[in-house]
């Protein structure tokens, strides 16, 4: 006998949500390597994780394997406390969330030199499955089992809690939009970050809510997204960023057959999506979500279609940004897209983030369609354009970054000008061996600013 995981047995007045909701006790949770770990085991090693965890309100989730990550989670989960994902594992991010987080400790399965204050090394993961048949356990559904932290790309990293039950409200609109690709099953790898919101959702919740077994690796290199992939049943759904798609096509690399790829941190070039598709032979789902609302909507970005939105999803236009009502909120929040509504409101194009859009001499433009002119140079490998801060007077330049091996920072600005208006011309333009990218390639602000010498 073992354990009983099913969402139909779930009473829906019931003030808890079950940690695991699809499919059998036998089904696959994970693949570690080649092995997969079951239900039953994989809530087993939960258990075992979770009666050796100390009493606190909060604890940094450092797992870098996913498995050990899943694991984490839901043993901090079952003990009551919210897990911590600050924008980076870097020592300084860790101790800025720990300080506003007062008691709080961290875990991870790494020795760590230096390890945050009250650092805890998860234990071998060798409890045996549960033998009889029993319930999952039941999380109160109001319960903060996250707090995600945003990138910085913007500026300082805020804090949003995630509940139980909003994760399940999130959940089912990515199931939905795979499912309708995939089928009602599949295997995910993934090269984000578990601690990353998008990885959150595709590499965590998706196989605790679903009945998806995930990777436990975070394949960097072509070669080893290859054998992850193979590693696994499938149908394959292959987890990814711009950056790290463009790096997987250039290698040639040859990957077993996928049945979809998802995208998400920064936005996908039709180009690019085109090529992949036609590489890989699989579809290619560009979702769009933040830390503040989770994913709100898909597209398929070779045919470069307005974006759709999940079920129960409004937007709300407002003059210097959108308000999202979705039913992971507990109420709307505001984003600095700046979105064109279609079709009643079902779809919407972007048109910019607020503090994106540039008003110079009468002209208008955005850092983001400026950015994408700048990678159009042939040459650019990849870049960036960006506004400083004000001056003494308080004018606000535009600046540059480009990795262009071969090209001078000349040769790109007379490029640019054949598409761009001489006032938003990038001044200054600086060449550097490679950009400050995070681990989901998104672009910190200080670190730009740093590079820049601001």
């Amino acid at each position: 006998m073992a354990i009983v995981y099913d969402s139909y047995r779930h009473d829906p007045a019931s003030t808890g949500l079950p940690l695991l909701v699809a499919g059998h006790p036998a089904r696959t949770v994970a693949w570690r390597g080649a092995a997969a770990v079951s239900a039953a085991q994989f809530l087993a090693h939960v258990q075992q994780v979770a009666a050796e965890l100390p009493s606190a309100a909060a604890a940094v989730n450092l797992c870098e394997d996913r498995y050990a990550f899943l694991v984490a989670f839901c043993a901090i989960a079952l003990r009551g406390q919210a897990n911590l994902l600050p924008s980076s594992r870097q020592p300084q991010a860790v101790a800025e969330v720990m300080a506003a987080h007062p008691g709080s400790y961290a875990l991870g399965e790494l020795v760590l030199d230096p390890a945050p204050p009250g650092y805890r090394r998860m234990p071998a993961l060798d409890a045996p499955a549960a033998d009889g048949e029993t319930p999952a356990p039941l999380i109160p559904a109001e319960q903060v089992v996250a707090i995600g932290y945003t990138s910085g790309s913007t500026g300082v990293p805020k804090a949003y809690p995630k509940t139980w039950r909003s994760f399940h409200a999130s959940n089912a609109g990515n199931m939905r939009a795979l499912r309708a690709i995939v089928g009602p099953r599949f295997d995910v790898v993934a090269t984000v970050p578990p601690q990353h919101m998008y990885g959150m959702e595709t590499s965590v919740l998706l196989p605790l809510l679903g009945d998806v077994g995930v990777h436990a690796a975070r394949p960097f290199f072509p070669a080893d997204v290859a054998d992850a992939l193979a590693q696994t049943r499938g149908p394959r759904v292959l987890v990814i960023t711009p950056i790290h798609l463009r790096a997987l096509i250039e290698s040639g690399v040859a990957l077993p057959p996928l049945a979809a790829m998802v995208s998400a941190t920064a936005p996908m070039p039709a180009e690019l999506a085109a090529t992949a598709e036609q590489r890989f032979g699989a579809p290619l789902l560009e979702v769009f979500g933040s830390t503040e609302t989770c994913v709100i909507a898909s597209r398929r970005a070779a045919a470069d279609e307005p974006w759709t939105l999940y079920d129960g999803v409004r937007l709300h236009p407002q003059p210097d940004g959108t308000l999202v009502d979705a039913p992971q909120l507990a109420q709307p929040i505001a984003l600095a897209d700046i979105v064109a509504l279609q079709d009643e409101g079902r779809r919407f194009r972007l048109c910019g983030r607020h503090a994106d859009l540039l008003e110079i001499a009468g002209k208008r433009a955005s850092l983001g369609d400026l950015t994408r002119r700048l990678l159009a140079v042939p040459g650019v490998r990849d870049g960036v354009v960006f506004q400083l801060d004000g001056d003494a007077i308080g004018v606000k330049r535009i600046a540059a970054l480009a990795v262009a091996p071969g090209l001078d920072e000349q040769t790109i600005l007379e490029a640019l000008r054949v598409s761009i208006e001489p006032v938003f011309l990038p001044r200054p333009l600086r060449l550097i061996d490679s950009l400050p990218r995070n681990e989901t390639g998104k672009l910190p602000r200080a670190a730009l600013m740093e590079l820049i010498g601001r």
